[in-house]
């Protein structure tokens, strides 16, 4: 099952990390898979803090420096610039991290200053659903989705899918991608949704393609019947 996790992501890395506007290289996905082994838990995390991204906007209150209230937008590079303190990485964080990070950025200026940041303008958080699935697409995550869920939400499985090694591509920091295979043709004929796996924003679904609808176009229309296949498409 390890080799046919990273041959999956190897192949399928690079589509994933276009749609999320990262370079991949084979050995920055293969990392992020081996990291994903042994972060498996992070990933039933069923209410995931918003993470900010490139040109999302926050305003930054300071109930005892008023003369420090800003609007920043995070920058394309990810960094933000703060008045007075200079620069700091934003991308990627959480509102509670923000907020430390900037106290920190003001221990110089303030003591102990009290901040509450306020998100203006963001993307709403969405998923991405591609491969063997009636409707492949970007389908806004409007609420609590397991990948059984999503897979339904975007027209769920083809005849040509493989149902026992759907693939979740999950952004993590840093520009790393984790890679999971799910087995849901053995969670829905066991009926344990146990490890039924909760969404996270900008995470994709990928759908592979079975071996049997590989080879059935080689095959004569009028034998398919013999292999227990569809003689429609």
């Amino acid at each position: 099952m390890k080799l046919k996790t990273t041959i999956y992501v190897l192949v399928l890395g690079a589509m994933s990390a276009a749609l999320y506007g990262q370079s991949a290289s084979p050995a920055s996905v293969a990392t992020s898979a081996a990291a994903a082994s042994t972060t498996r838990p992070g990933l039933q995390e069923r209410t995931p803090r918003y993470q900010l991204r490139k040109s999302d906007s926050f305003e930054v209150d300071f109930a005892l420096s008023p003369e420090l209230n800003q609007t920043i937008t995070v920058q394309p590079d990810g960094y933000i610039t703060l008045k007075s303190a200079g620069t700091i990485v934003a991308e990627g964080l959480t509102i509670p991290e923000l907020t430390d990070k900037i106290r920190q950025a003001y221990s110089g200026i303030l003591h102990d200053p009290i901040i509450t940041i306020e998100l203006k303008d963001f993307d709403k958080p969405y998923f991405v659903a591609a491969g063997q699935v009636g409707k492949p697409g970007k389908y806004d995550l409007r609420s609590d989705l397991t990948v059984t869920e999503a897979v339904a939400v975007a027209g769920g499985f083809t005849e040509a899918s493989k149902h026992s090694q759907v693939v979740l591509f999950r952004p993590a920091r840093n520009g790393m991608t984790e890679a999971r295979i799910i087995d849901v043709k053995k969670m829905l004929k066991s009926h344990d949704l146990a490890e039924d796996i909760h969404l996270q924003p900008g995470d994709m679904i990928f759908v592979p393609q079975n071996r049997m609808s590989k080879i059935a176009r080689f095959l004569p229309t009028t034998n398919l019947g013999m292999y227990g296949y569809p003689t429609s498409f």
